[in-house]
């Protein structure tokens, strides 16, 4: 009688003498991880987050450049653009007594240089727009790479239409109301040009970057964080936003804030046309990716 090893090693030889030896377990080659190429990106296509960021440094090198020769040239027509910027308020007065004054030694100096700035963005920006279409462009496809010149274009116009309209129609509005209160008291306004810049600066900003909504449309849409259906679903807490914007942005009347939420408005509808023309396909989306070469 024999008592069989529980625990039968592996050196043991075969107990029968027909009986092969079991078959050697077959090796695993293990494949080195693809190193990065003469130009910094990967065999597979990525790049490295430290070029992204080389990448993101210049590239806002470059914008910053634009910025400070559009700086530049407004230098020199900054005292006209400085009667242009003051010139809703003058309107605004109708012919009150307004006083526009600077506490400062070099306050004069300083307004022509913020003057000089606000007009240097708005002239650099189209360079800026460039500069963060090529830094976003890797991760779109090749059909969506080809639209840098619209993109340029359209986020240029909708840019300068955002600070036109607040210099045009808002200033106006805005500067009527605040000048009848002064009315209302009996004071004259003495306004600092300090003041008076940083208020506008902001508003001409806020409204510029507004005015780009369709543009965020399009990326979120590619980046599928969105896209029209749920944005016409979402118009009535979208409406709340707006409206509560437009407060925000406005004096306290009744006036001011519908003249802003009409164009943000039409702009929402725009942006929902955007995300609708730039919507993913189902079936391109679904379909297989083209099998590589044959070697």
């Amino acid at each position: 009688m024999t008592t069989d090893d529980p625990n039968p090693r592996a050196t043991d030889a075969p107990s029968a003498a027909g009986e092969n030896p079991p078959a050697p377990r077959p090796h695993r080659e293990m494949t080195p991880a693809p190193e990065p190429s003469a130009t910094g990106v990967a065999a597979e296509g990525r790049m490295p987050l430290l070029d992204h960021l080389r990448e993101l440094r210049s590239r806002l090198i470059r914008a910053a450049i634009a910025v400070l020769a559009g700086f530049t040239i407004s230098y020199f027509g900054a005292d006209w653009l400085f009667a242009a910027l003051t010139l809703p308020l003058r309107e605004a007065a109708h012919g009150r007594n307004l006083l526009l004054i600077g506490t400062g030694v070099g306050e004069a100096f300083f307004t022509k240089l913020k003057v000089a700035l606000i007009a240097g963005l708005f002239i650099g920006s189209p360079v800026v727009f460039y500069e963060i279409w090529k830094f976003i462009a890797p991760g779109l496809y090749e059909s969506e790479r080809r639209l840098a010149k619209p993109f340029v274009l359209f986020a240029t116009l909708f840019f300068l239409a955002g600070g036109y309209f607040c210099w045009a129609v808002v200033f106006k509005i805005g500067y009527a109301f605040f000048l009848a209160q002064y009315a209302s008291i009996g004071v004259t306004p003495t306004l600092r040009i300090s003041e008076y810049l940083a208020f506008s600066a902001k508003l001409l900003i806020a409204f510029a970057i507004t005015f780009e909504m369709p543009i965020f449309a399009f990326f979120l849409t590619r980046l599928g964080l969105i896209d029209y259906r749920m944005m016409i679903h979402s118009f009535r807490y979208a409406l709340l936003g707006i409206f509560i914007v437009a407060a925000a942005l406005t004096p306290p009347d009744m006036v001011s804030p519908f003249l802003l939420a009409m164009p943000l408005i039409a702009l929402y509808w725009l942006s929902v046309l955007v995300a609708w023309m730039f919507r993913e396909n189902p079936a391109a989306a679904s379909a297989p990716a083209p099998a590589p070469p044959a070697a």
